[in-house]
Protein backbone atom coordinates (compact mmCIF):
# COMPACT_ATOMS: atom_id res chain seq x y z
CA UNK A 1 0.00 0.00 0.00
CA UNK A 2 1.41 3.47 -1.08
CA UNK A 3 1.54 5.81 1.64
CA UNK A 4 0.29 9.19 1.59
CA UNK A 5 2.84 12.41 1.06
CA UNK A 6 3.02 14.67 3.91
CA UNK A 7 3.02 18.27 3.16
CA UNK A 8 5.61 18.71 6.05
CA UNK A 9 7.83 15.36 5.78
CA UNK A 10 10.29 17.00 3.04
CA UNK A 11 10.83 19.87 5.93
CA UNK A 12 11.67 17.51 8.58
CA UNK A 13 13.72 14.98 6.41
CA UNK A 14 15.89 18.71 5.50
CA UNK A 15 15.81 19.69 9.26
CA UNK A 16 14.91 16.92 11.92
CA UNK A 17 19.04 16.32 13.54
CA UNK A 18 18.43 12.53 13.74
CA UNK A 19 17.93 11.84 10.04
CA UNK A 20 21.85 11.02 8.82
CA UNK A 21 22.14 12.25 5.24
CA UNK A 22 24.95 12.61 2.64
CA UNK A 23 28.37 10.70 3.61
CA UNK A 24 26.87 8.76 6.21
CA UNK A 25 28.61 8.04 9.42
CA UNK A 26 27.30 6.22 12.46
CA UNK A 27 27.75 7.53 15.30
CA UNK A 28 31.34 5.92 17.75
CA UNK A 29 31.32 4.93 21.03
CA UNK A 30 28.77 3.00 22.61
CA UNK A 31 27.57 -0.47 20.59
CA UNK A 32 25.11 0.32 17.78
CA UNK A 33 21.97 -1.69 17.55
CA UNK A 34 20.11 -1.75 14.16
CA UNK A 35 16.24 -1.95 13.11
CA UNK A 36 15.29 -2.58 9.01
CA UNK A 37 12.40 -1.30 8.64
CA UNK A 38 11.45 1.04 11.87
CA UNK A 39 7.94 1.92 10.56
CA UNK A 40 6.50 4.98 12.40
CA UNK A 41 9.20 4.28 15.21
CA UNK A 42 7.16 3.10 18.22
CA UNK A 43 9.51 0.38 19.25
CA UNK A 44 13.09 1.75 18.62
CA UNK A 45 12.44 5.29 20.09
CA UNK A 46 10.99 2.99 23.47
CA UNK A 47 14.20 0.96 22.84
CA UNK A 48 16.37 4.06 22.90
CA UNK A 49 14.69 5.17 25.54
CA UNK A 50 15.31 2.11 28.24
CA UNK A 51 18.72 2.00 26.91
CA UNK A 52 20.37 5.42 26.67
CA UNK A 53 23.88 3.47 26.89
CA UNK A 54 23.11 1.72 23.00
CA UNK A 55 23.19 3.82 19.81
CA UNK A 56 20.14 2.96 18.02
CA UNK A 57 19.94 3.80 14.28
CA UNK A 58 16.40 3.10 12.43
CA UNK A 59 16.86 2.28 8.63
CA UNK A 60 13.38 3.05 6.84
CA UNK A 61 12.71 2.80 2.70
CA UNK A 62 9.55 4.88 3.00
CA UNK A 63 10.96 8.81 3.64
CA UNK A 64 7.27 9.86 4.93
CA UNK A 65 7.51 7.06 6.94
CA UNK A 66 10.80 7.75 8.19
CA UNK A 67 9.68 11.11 8.89
CA UNK A 68 6.74 10.47 10.85
CA UNK A 69 9.13 8.39 13.20
CA UNK A 70 12.21 11.24 13.77
CA UNK A 71 9.34 13.73 14.37
CA UNK A 72 7.81 11.12 16.94
CA UNK A 73 11.12 10.90 18.39
CA UNK A 74 12.08 14.37 18.95
CA UNK A 75 8.58 14.90 20.15
CA UNK A 76 9.01 12.55 22.88
CA UNK A 77 12.73 13.78 23.98
CA UNK A 78 14.07 10.23 22.97
CA UNK A 79 17.75 11.65 22.86
CA UNK A 80 20.41 11.62 20.82
CA UNK A 81 20.95 7.76 21.29
CA UNK A 82 18.85 7.43 18.40
CA UNK A 83 19.18 8.34 14.52
CA UNK A 84 17.79 6.99 11.45
CA UNK A 85 18.45 6.33 7.96
CA UNK A 86 16.82 6.67 4.84
CA UNK A 87 18.01 3.28 3.04
CA UNK A 88 16.62 -0.22 1.78
CA UNK A 89 18.17 -3.35 2.36
CA UNK A 90 18.10 -4.30 -1.08
CA UNK A 91 20.58 -1.78 -1.59
CA UNK A 92 22.99 -3.93 0.66
CA UNK A 93 23.41 -1.30 3.82
CA UNK A 94 27.03 0.00 2.40
CA UNK A 95 26.67 3.07 4.93
CA UNK A 96 27.62 0.17 7.91
CA UNK A 97 31.27 -0.72 8.28
CA UNK A 98 31.84 -4.22 8.99
CA UNK A 99 31.77 -5.08 12.58
CA UNK A 100 29.87 -1.27 13.26
CA UNK A 101 26.50 -3.07 14.37
CA UNK A 102 25.88 -5.41 17.47
CA UNK A 103 22.60 -6.04 17.15
CA UNK A 104 20.24 -6.24 14.61
CA UNK A 105 16.67 -5.57 15.02
CA UNK A 106 13.61 -7.50 12.60
CA UNK A 107 10.85 -6.77 13.37
CA UNK A 108 7.44 -7.81 11.30
CA UNK A 109 9.10 -7.30 8.23
CA UNK A 110 7.07 -8.34 5.20
CA UNK A 111 6.69 -12.28 4.87
CA UNK A 112 6.51 -12.20 1.18
CA UNK A 113 4.45 -15.34 1.43
CA UNK A 114 1.83 -15.35 -1.39
CA UNK A 115 3.96 -16.92 -3.87
CA UNK A 116 6.95 -19.19 -3.63
CA UNK A 117 9.39 -17.23 -5.88
CA UNK A 118 9.12 -14.00 -3.63
CA UNK A 119 10.97 -16.30 -0.38
CA UNK A 120 14.14 -15.16 -1.46
CA UNK A 121 13.18 -11.16 -0.80
CA UNK A 122 12.09 -11.97 3.25
CA UNK A 123 15.07 -10.25 4.99
CA UNK A 124 16.17 -13.56 6.93
CA UNK A 125 16.41 -15.31 3.56
CA UNK A 126 19.71 -16.94 3.27
CA UNK A 127 20.78 -14.06 0.43
CA UNK A 128 20.39 -11.59 3.98
CA UNK A 129 21.79 -13.49 5.97
CA UNK A 130 24.86 -13.65 4.25
CA UNK A 131 24.79 -10.08 3.70
CA UNK A 132 24.63 -10.00 7.79
CA UNK A 133 27.49 -12.69 7.88
CA UNK A 134 29.48 -10.75 5.79
CA UNK A 135 28.88 -7.44 7.70
CA UNK A 136 29.57 -9.37 10.98
CA UNK A 137 26.48 -8.86 12.83
CA UNK A 138 26.53 -11.07 15.79
CA UNK A 139 23.03 -11.33 16.60
CA UNK A 140 19.43 -10.86 15.34
CA UNK A 141 16.66 -10.57 17.86
CA UNK A 142 13.14 -11.11 15.15
CA UNK A 143 9.83 -11.31 15.28
CA UNK A 144 6.41 -11.81 13.51
CA UNK A 145 3.13 -13.08 13.39
CA UNK A 146 3.25 -14.91 9.89
CA UNK A 147 3.93 -18.42 10.77
CA UNK A 148 4.84 -18.82 7.19
CA UNK A 149 7.54 -16.70 7.54
CA UNK A 150 9.03 -17.79 11.12
CA UNK A 151 9.31 -21.63 9.89
CA UNK A 152 10.87 -20.58 6.52
CA UNK A 153 13.30 -18.25 9.03
CA UNK A 154 14.12 -21.33 11.37
CA UNK A 155 14.80 -22.83 8.47
CA UNK A 156 17.45 -20.39 6.92
CA UNK A 157 18.86 -19.62 10.41
CA UNK A 158 19.92 -23.27 11.03
CA UNK A 159 20.75 -23.69 7.31
CA UNK A 160 23.16 -20.97 8.08
CA UNK A 161 24.19 -22.51 10.98
CA UNK A 162 23.42 -19.91 13.36
CA UNK A 163 22.84 -20.56 16.91
CA UNK A 164 19.11 -20.29 17.71
CA UNK A 165 17.68 -18.96 21.65
CA UNK A 166 14.84 -17.66 23.21
CA UNK A 167 12.03 -19.28 20.51
CA UNK A 168 8.52 -18.39 21.01
CA UNK A 169 5.78 -19.67 19.21
CA UNK A 170 3.46 -17.55 21.17
CA UNK A 171 4.90 -14.36 22.98
CA UNK A 172 1.99 -12.71 24.65
CA UNK A 173 1.12 -15.81 26.38
CA UNK A 174 3.75 -15.61 28.85
CA UNK A 175 5.10 -11.92 27.36
CA UNK A 176 8.33 -10.94 29.17
CA UNK A 177 8.40 -7.73 30.85
CA UNK A 178 11.61 -6.48 28.67
CA UNK A 179 9.64 -7.03 25.74
CA UNK A 180 8.90 -3.39 23.51
CA UNK A 181 5.98 -3.66 21.45
CA UNK A 182 5.10 -2.12 17.92
CA UNK A 183 2.63 -0.24 16.47
CA UNK A 184 1.73 -3.55 14.45
CA UNK A 185 2.56 -5.77 17.13
CA UNK A 186 -0.32 -4.64 19.51
CA UNK A 187 -2.78 -4.09 16.80
CA UNK A 188 -2.42 -7.66 15.29
CA UNK A 189 -1.86 -9.74 18.05
CA UNK A 190 -5.46 -9.97 18.80
CA UNK A 191 -5.77 -12.19 15.58
CA UNK A 192 -3.56 -14.75 16.67
CA UNK A 193 0.14 -15.42 17.78
CA UNK A 194 3.51 -13.25 17.88
CA UNK A 195 6.43 -15.50 16.87
CA UNK A 196 10.18 -14.39 18.56
CA UNK A 197 13.67 -15.94 17.86
CA UNK A 198 17.35 -14.68 18.91
CA UNK A 199 19.83 -15.64 16.14
CA UNK A 200 23.55 -15.57 16.95
CA UNK A 201 26.66 -15.82 14.39
CA UNK A 202 28.54 -19.11 15.54
CA UNK A 203 31.35 -17.22 13.94
CA UNK A 204 31.32 -14.17 16.34
CA UNK A 205 30.75 -16.07 19.44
Amino acid sequence: MRTRKKKWAPNELENNPRILRGEIELPKGKPIHLEIGCGKGRFIIETSRRYPDIQHVAVERDETILATAARRAEENNAGMSLVFVVADVNDGLDFIKTGEISRLYINFCDPWSRKKKWAKRRLTHDTFLELYEKLQIPEIFFKTDNRILFESSLESFSRKNWLLKNISLDLHANEPEDNIRTEYEDKFSVHGPIYRLEAYNRAKL
